[in-house]
């Protein structure tokens, strides 16, 4: 059972009904329908109001439960989930990745450094490994293996891809949808040893996905953490938060004042898309991010957030006219239509329409090259 919403509670009220004490006040509301609303928002109690009925009062005790437990194991929180699908609302904990380390085995030392030494940094996110289970010996910051069965946590053995899937599909749905108690404990799976990484990531990629909390790897290959971790941050993002980095100039390359300029939106996908374009080509250059409160380019455009006059207090505001030679702005390419508006406030500086696609960044480079000769 899903969560009440505030009509279906009101469905239930006198005022609904038509009956006496209408919109009587006594639960400290105006009217039964407000009371209804801030109800489904938790934000009061069913017993404020003398004259809920029994029905209302067991369906909102029942849709009220938690769908699945949080667990927490050495400061990772897994579980906690309430919707099936992110834009309901949100995702609450992302499926957690833990590899075993079998200290019985002459190399587990090795695998042990290279986990705890193994990070990426994607989209301003620093990630690593999120848990160590160790078997036969422990170590001061892992989980022992007889510890962590002793968890309330739900396991499944990957064996068929088929009765995997279906068994966290149901495990979800169950919990999710009817709260079910029997399926409230956080599930995962957990992978024996295989010799076929693509297989494994592909179907790892799938289980986090639906609805896997946990992942648990007898093996430790970077390429198949590291592709894990991307679709993950990509699951777990939450769509109503959009990712910025912060507004300001960037330098790639130990740039000087006649080095290359570029803009783009504060948008962290924009960002690091352009970023990592500018970071490989041969000669340096500075970005300059514009505070569009996390929107793409057409997007902050169409929503006003980014204009000539907002150009013009960034720069403004760190005093880039003073500090280059070169005044010439490459702008995105999407954006073409604002040159003559940007020249026109933006005085100091020449525009270059640039490129749609970041990838196409070097061969514009190489042709700007060309012709500035």
């Amino acid at each position: 059972m899903t969560e009440l919403s505030g009509l279906q509670i009101f469905k239930y009220l006198p005022a609904a009904k038509k009956a006496e004490h209408t919109n009587c006040k006594t639960c400290g509301s105006p009217t039964c329908m407000a009371f209804a609303l801030k109800l489904a928002k938790k934000q009061t109690d069913i017993e404020k109001c003398p004259y809920a009925p029994d029905a209302l009062k067991q369906i909102y005790i029942q849709s009220s439960k938690q769908p699945q437990k949080t667990v927490e194991i050495n400061g990772v929180k897994i579980g906690g989930e309430n919707v099936l699908y992110r834009h309901e609302k949100t995702f609450i904990n992302k499926t957690a990745i833990a590899i075993i380390i079998d200290m019985a085995k002459s190399d587990w030392q090795k695998k042990y450094q290279q986990i705890k030494d193994f990070e990426i940094t994607r989209v301003n996110e620093k990630i690593k490994v999120d848990l160590i289970i160790t078997k036969n010996g422990t170590l001061s910051d892992t989980i022992s293996y007889e510890d962590f069965k002793k968890l309330p946590l739900t396991e499944i053995i990957d064996e068929n891809f088929n009765e995997t899937s279906e068994k966290l599909i149901n495990i979800r749905k169950k919990a999710i949808l009817e709260k079910d108690e029997k399926y409230s404990n956080p599930a995962y799976v957990y992978f024996n040893h295989t010799d076929n990484l693509k297989l494994l990531c592909a179907k790892a990629s799938f289980y986090i996905c639906k609805y896997a909390n946990m992942l648990v790897f007898e093996d430790f290959d970077e390429t198949l953490i590291t592709s894990l971790m991307t679709i993950r941050q990509n699951i777990f993002t939450d769509p109503q938060k959009p990712l910025q980095v912060e507004s300001k100039i960037y330098e790639f390359n130990n740039p000087d004042e006649n080095s290359l300029i570029f803009m783009t939106t504060n948008f962290a996908l924009t960002f690091f898309a352009v970023a990592n374009e500018l970071e490989s080509l041969p000669v340096p250059s500075y970005l300059i991010v514009i505070p569009a409160e996390g929107m793409s380019v057409l997007t902050a455009w169409s929503a006003e957030k980014f204009t000539a006059k907002i150009v013009a207090n960034t720069l403004k505001k760190f005093d880039f006219a003073n500090k280059v030679k070169n005044h010439k702005i490459i702008i995105p390419g999407l954006l073409a239509h604002m040159k003559d508006e940007l020249e026109e406030e933006i005085k100091d500086f020449e525009i270059i329409v640039g490129t749609i696609e970041a990838f196409a960044i070097s061969d514009f480079v190489k042709n700007l090259k060309i012709n500035q000769e």
